[in-house]
């Protein structure tokens, strides 16, 4: 007989990879697959994916699976933030309510800890008053280098909204950018089949996002560019793609072209808009002083 399971609400819309992944065993996502596919995992008594989207009220049976343990991860050893760091968040807050807030992320820091890094935004935000009774919940990401809008959600159900908002769509972002060379005036939208790789296996991703450009000159261009599906660094690859790679990019750039010496990306979330209970959230982030120092000498 299988164990069996009712999707509560916090699951709601969770995909069914993270729902095992929470409530039954940490297994790496290879081996759910595999479990899947050999019919030992079933929604309302039919073989789905792992990708499926969990509705309250579903019927999960899982049958035998005595044998498989979680697995045997170095715990995660959490970045401790200064006081100093944790006050200085208080700059970088654009909007703070019960279930979300939205901050100015500051360039050079993950959201995320990762193998490379340690210091990250998660672990000093959830040290903040900010989050005193609630713990936050990453519902997107900006690249470590990239400054600029990140919603941060304060409890399960906004953090599943906000994931359906962002898969279907319905939450619009801006970025502002500066590119070496001269954009061609008639490039209004980049439309790419974007090459990723997984697990040895070669991936094209349809990416489409729009261009404007505010100024430019024979060296530098200055854009406004508005992403429409969402791929991993989408812009930045896109834009190499047209000849005009984003300075300061050290994983796209081109060979032949002399490159400036800097630190600093220069990509920046400006803007991010959004419909809840036909409510409309705008909220713009102001960039940071050495995009503004780039853009007055040079463009």
């Amino acid at each position: 007989m299988p164990n069996s399971y009712t999707v509560d609400e916090d699951f709601n819309e969770s995909r069914l990879d993270k729902w095992f992944k929470n409530k039954i065993l940490d297994l790496p996502h290879s081996l759910i697959e595999k479990i899947i596919r050999q019919n030992k995992i079933k929604v309302n008594r039919k073989k789905t994916k792992s990708s499926y989207r969990l509705q309250k009220g579903d019927l999960i049976e899982i049958y035998d699976i005595s044998k498989l343990k979680a697995t045997d991860n170095k715990k995660r050893i959490k970045y401790l933030p200064k006081k100093n760091e944790i006050g200085d968040y208080d700059d970088y807050v654009i909007e703070d309510n019960e279930n979300f807030i939205i901050i100015n992320k500051p360039t050079g820091i993950p959201v995320q800890s990762g193998t490379k890094s340690f210091k990250n935004i998660v672990d000093i935000i959830k040290k903040t008053k900010y989050f005193e009774n609630s713990k936050p919940f990453i519902v997107h990401r900006l690249d470590k280098e990239t400054s600029g809008v990140l919603i941060i959600a304060k409890n399960r159900k906004y953090a599943q909204l906000f994931t359906t908002l962002f898969r279907i769509r319905k939450i619009h972002k801006t970025y502002l950018a500066i590119v070496y060379g001269k954009v061609n005036k008639s490039v209004r939208t980049m439309n790419d089949n974007l090459v990723y790789y997984e697990n040895n296996k070669k991936i094209f991703q349809k990416a489409v996002s729009n261009l404007k450009i505010i100024r430019s000159n024979e060296d530098y261009s200055f854009l406004e560019l508005n992403p429409i599906t969402g791929r991993k660094h989408q812009l930045r690859k896109q834009l190499l793609n047209i000849g005009c790679p984003i300075i300061g990019d050290d994983k796209y750039f081109l060979n032949n072209r002399k490159r400036v010496k800097i630190k600093n990306l220069m990509l920046h979330a400006y803007k991010i808009k959004f419909m809840i209970n036909n409510i409309q959230y705008n909220f713009k982030a102001k960039y940071n002083n050495f995009f503004e120092d780039f853009l007055k000498k040079n463009i």
